[in-house]
């Protein structure tokens, strides 16, 4: 799986709302692109992208396209996403860690300094 293709194809609205109709179930191109105000050519633009990241797959029977969703790169793209969002976590819990420290032992300090007397005044 190339991960960047995935995302850059994941990154535009048309994209995903073709995903989205292909989610429940197999379509013609035409079928996918009528929803759409932008012309059949701009639309199979989107569909070359989706293809190029695996996303989509094109069966060709005469002069019909049918589309279909691949799952396959969207378990990937998810395993990747959890384990990143592992790493962030456990990163971000050790700089709260690190910072909560750093704050107990400023005030651990502070309270130690014992204050000068005060000066009574004739």
């Amino acid at each position: 799986m190339d991960l960047d293709d995935t995302l850059i194809a994941l990154a535009d609205d048309t994209r995903r709302s073709i995903l989205k109709r292909l989610a429940s179930g197999d379509a013609r191109v035409t079928e996918v692109a009528a929803p759409f105000e932008i012309s059949l050519n701009s639309v199979s633009k989107h569909i070359r992208i989706l293809e190029r990241a695996v996303l989509v797959r094109r069966r060709v029977a005469g002069r019909d396209h049918f589309l279909s969703l691949e799952r396959e790169p969207f378990d990937e793209l998810t395993e990747w996403m959890l384990k990143t969002s592992a790493f962030w976590t456990q990163r971000l819990d050790d700089l709260e860690a690190a910072l909560r420290a750093d704050d107990a032992i400023a005030a651990a300090k502070k309270s130690s300094i014992k204050k000068p007397p005060k000066r009574r005044s004739k």
